[in-house]
């Protein structure tokens, strides 16, 4: 299972990290923040946990999107993935994973770099059919 989040400014953009050599897969390619659920840790915090860690940033709203079976072959992997949007202010994000990424930058979400994570678009399209109050 993994917790997975699209961070936006709240005045349309959104944060995506491009994966660098020591990711844990395609490395080089542009991708949302995710992470895993800890024991006993609510969806909730384990996405505000992981904001902070990959980003240092708090999360100002999280909201549910939906949730993906992620089917992979190579290794042949089945993810569950619970995506939400979160709000963050852009002054507060930083790289806290320099580790895993090696670039950090704002998107209209209607445009996402080359390459993307093969994941991305589907995690995208979830994000533009959120409620319009919410965006």
């Amino acid at each position: 299972m993994s917790c997975v989040f699209v961070c936006h400014d709240g005045a349309g953009r959104v944060l995506l990290a491009r994966r660098g050599p020591g990711a844990r897969d395609e490395p080089g390619t542009w991708d949302t923040g995710a992470g895993a659920l800890e024991y006993g840790e609510s969806f909730e915090a384990a996405v505000e946990r992981e904001v902070r860690e990959e980003y240092t940033a708090a999360a100002r709203s999280v909201e549910l999107l939906g949730v993906r079976n992620v089917l992979r072959g190579d290794p042949v992997t089945h993810w569950v993935a619970i995506v939400f949007a979160v709000r963050v202010d852009p002054d507060d994000v930083a790289n806290g994973e320099p580790h895993k990424f090696d670039a950090l930058e704002w998107f209209d979400p209607a445009a996402p770099p080359i390459p993307r994570h093969s994941q991305l678009d589907a995690t995208l399209e979830l994000f533009g059919r959120r409620r319009p109050e919410a965006r």
